[in-house]
């Protein structure tokens, strides 16, 4: 008969992020344990709140299932004499095993006859093996930071004070360190039920006690209830003041692991406060005091805020009040600093970046946007956008009086030249917001606060918003730049970002990257493919490169490799995970895809010709190509028509160079499915060739001008992509 276990580790207050990320490892680990000792279940599913964390195994069986096992043993020749009768080897090894020479069958190998022992075992109680599995569970490192507590030997995220382990309805003895299982759990820390030793335990008897008992002392143990119970308070409290919570779907999943019994409540603050930019106050609020605002019709910020408490109090009138007093001297910190960075142009707080460091071996924060700003305009250059830099000219020109915003006319300056101006004087100033006092006080808001000032500094409305857009995006699936030049920026930084952590060593490894340059790639791959940037990649960290020579201390060729595959794995999953085959992916790059739009299409036009009615014989025909060339060192001469022995050599090259200019033409206009249903029209002559040709010639000569044939076929496809990898 099937039972529920019931799971509950209970702890000091754990931090909003740890809860979920420790339910779903608990849940890996505890599968595996159940599992690794055959134990059946239906499922396994999860209660959380700051203080505990909670596994139900619902279905589990009460015993293990019997077994039969078979455990080879000694040779036939070695186990008995030459009477037959079992040796000393044979002997010892069923008394090892616990079975009588009666259990003991001979069975036949590959290697040969052995004698193999057969066990009927009966499969063991749950009860008994939990504590070995549930310890086992808690044991396992999990947890980004963990600690010790007072003189005991365990390790968890925060203290546990209690364990409850029962199984259909029975305790479950066991013990972590100095910690021992029961079947009694703890309500709410301050609103549940006390005795004069502290809170009144609660016995547990079932999963439903369990839960409607916490009900009863203030702890709503479902996370997914709680973060509905505060949608709808924040929703109700929202209507009540004329307006809409400002939608935070991240905001609300931490406040749901972030209480146990939540309690909506509405505060309000001085309207002098509204005429601070909207991301500073909702960025005060959020960040600081993890509350919720307000919005009236036409979307502006309303003179409220919404809080989720985590206790019901007397007066909650007091609450309100608490909170809004922490709110105004918050606001009043924000104000001072806004007021006072107003007072100083944007441009003036580029010289101060020389004083921020961006990383020991890569400099300061001046030596990151001299490098991006010159990269920036660098690919402005290549993608045809605007002039190129000039030999006397620096970076950090564009952060002097000779490109103020007045010179600067969209009508009067040749597009060229303007939209130098404008990457230039965007990347100059992308990170001068680092040194506000706004920023220092709420970091989240760099680029916000930069776009903000740039803005009421006069700068054009190209540099604010390419200020903004050059952090984007923020997370996997984020939103991208809108703008070009913000576009090349945001490239322009992050490729920098990479390419320098790369030259001094700093490459992502396992879970550890401090520098998030797995998110950066992503970012850079998305940002020129939202756009269809035809940009090199190969030229991009070549000059990126160039610009962090004097930092490198790896070789600029190894790290140049490195890069580049690092980009080739991003950009592989990326694809991967929008549902394109691995093996169209493959093929594509293995051939020339650093120009990330046209690789793309490449592997789209590959996936639409699979359906090609010859695309599976070509594909045959192409793998016996390159089975043969991989193994032998070929050059990139052309075949002398003059050494063919056979008419099929010479159908093959005939056809080849008939169809070499039409694959040219159709690659330099995109037109790749035209392209792989040219090439279907050599099949046929490569069958042929193959039937009727011996490529490894002993004549060294003949030899060679056909391994060079076969060269000159495979790169009538090579630089598209190497079909050979495609599997049809």
């Amino acid at each position: 008969m099937a039972k529920d276990l019931l799971f509950e580790i209970g702890t000091e207050e754990l931090p909003a992020g740890v809860v979920p990320r420790a339910l779903s490892a608990l849940v890996g680990f505890l599968r595996k344990g159940l599992e690794t000792r055959r134990l059946t279940f239906s499922s396994i599913r999860t209660l959380g709140t700051p203080r505990r964390l909670t596994l139900i195994v619902e279905g589990l069986a009460e015993r293990q299932p019997d077994s039969r096992l078979e455990v080879k043993g000694p040779q036939i020749k070695a186990a008995y004499d030459a009477a037959g009768k079992p040796t000393g080897a044979l002997l010892g090894f069923a008394k090892s095993q616990g079975v009588d020479i009666k259990d003991i069958k001979n069975v036949k190998t590959d290697k040969g006859e052995y004698v193999m022992a057969v066990k009927e075992v009966t499969g063991e109680d749950t009860a008994k093996i939990l504590p070995d599995v549930i310890i086992n569970t808690i044991s396992q490192e999990f947890m980004p930071k963990s600690m010790r507590w007072g003189s005991y030997d365990i390790s968890f995220s925060r203290p546990i004070h209690w364990m409850l382990v029962i199984f259909g309805g029975e305790t479950v003895d066991l013990a972590y360190g100095h910690i021992k299982s029961s079947n009694l759990t703890y309500g709410h820390r301050f609103l549940s039920e006390r005795t004069a030793s502290g809170l009144k335990p609660i016995k547990v008897g079932s999963v439903d006690s369990y839960i409607e008992g916490l009900r009863k002392a203030y702890v709503i143990t479902d996370p997914a209830e709680r973060k509905k119970i505060i949608a709808e308070g924040i929703e109700k409290a929202a209507r009540e003041a004329g307006g809409e919570v400002v939608a935070d779907e991240g905001l609300l999943e931490e406040i749901a692991y972030l209480v146990e019994y939540p309690v909506v409540l509405r505060g309000s603050f001085d309207r002098e406060f509204l005429e601070l930019p909207r991301d500073i106050i909702v960025n005060a609020m959020r960040e600081h005091q993890r509350y919720f605002s307000i919005a009236g019709p036409e979307g502006a910020l309303l003179p409220y805020f919404i809080t989720v408490a985590n206790t019901l109090a007397t007066d909650m009138d007091v609450v309100r009040k608490g909170n809004e007093r922490v709110l105004r001297a918050r606001l009043n910190d924000a104000k001072f600093y806004y007021e006072q960075d107003v007072h100083r142009p944007l441009v003036e707080r580029v010289e101060k970046l020389r004083g921020v460091v961006f990383q020991a071996r890569l400099g300061t924060s001046y030596e990151k946007v001299e490098r991006f700003t010159s990269l920036a305009l660098s690919i402005g250059a290549m993608l045809g956008l605007s002039k190129a830099m000039e030999a006397e000219e620096k970076p950090s020109d564009y952060a002097t009086e000779r490109f103020n915003p007045a010179k600067y006319d969209r009508k009067a300056t040749a597009p060229g030249l303007y939209s130098k101006y404008i990457i230039g004087r965007a990347a100059i100033l992308a990170k001068a917001d680092l040194t506000s006092g706004v920023v220092g006080e709420f970091p989240k808001l760099q680029g916000i606060m930069g776009s903000v000032y740039a803005a009421k500094n006069g700068e054009a409305p190209e540099v604010s918003t390419a200020i903004y857009e050059h952090y984007l995006p923020t997370a996997s699936g984020g939103a991208l730049p809108a703008s070009i030049p913000g576009a090349i920026v945001s490239i322009a930084d992050k490729t920098d970002t990479i390419t320098g952590c790369f030259g001094v060593g700093l490459i992502p490894t396992g879970a550890q990257d401090p520098y998030a340059l797995r998110r950066q790639a992503l970012g850079v791959i998305a940002i020129i493919l939202d756009k269809e940037l035809r940009l090199s990649l190969d030229g991009l960290v070549d000059s990126s490169l160039g610009l962090l020579s004097s930092k490198l201390t790896r070789p600029a060729d190894e790290v140049r490799s490195d890069v580049l595959e690092f980009f080739k794995e991003r950009l592989r999953n990326q694809l991967l995970s929008q549902g394109l085959s691995h093996d169209s992916i493959d093929a594509v790059l293995s051939a020339p895809w650093s120009d990330l739009p046209d690789a793309v299409k490449r592997i789209k036009a590959l996936e639409a010709f699979k359906s090609h009615p010859d695309c599976a014989r070509l594909v045959t025909a192409f793998k016996r190509v390159s089975n043969i060339l991989k193994n032998v060192a070929t050059d990139k001469s052309a075949p002398e028509a003059s050494l063919f022995s056979e008419s099929q050599e010479t159908e093959l090259f005939k056809a080849s160079s008939e169809i070499a200019p039409l694959m040219e033409a159709h690659r330099g206009r995109g037109e790749y499915e035209k392209a792989f249903e040219a090439l279907a029209s050599i099949k046929d002559r490569i069958d042929v060739f193959f039937d009727h040709v011996m490529v490894m010639a002993e004549d060294e000569r003949i030899r060679t001008n056909r391994l060079r044939l076969l060269n000159s076929v495979r790169g009538l496809y090579f630089e598209i992509a190497d079909l050979s990898r495609l599997m049809v």
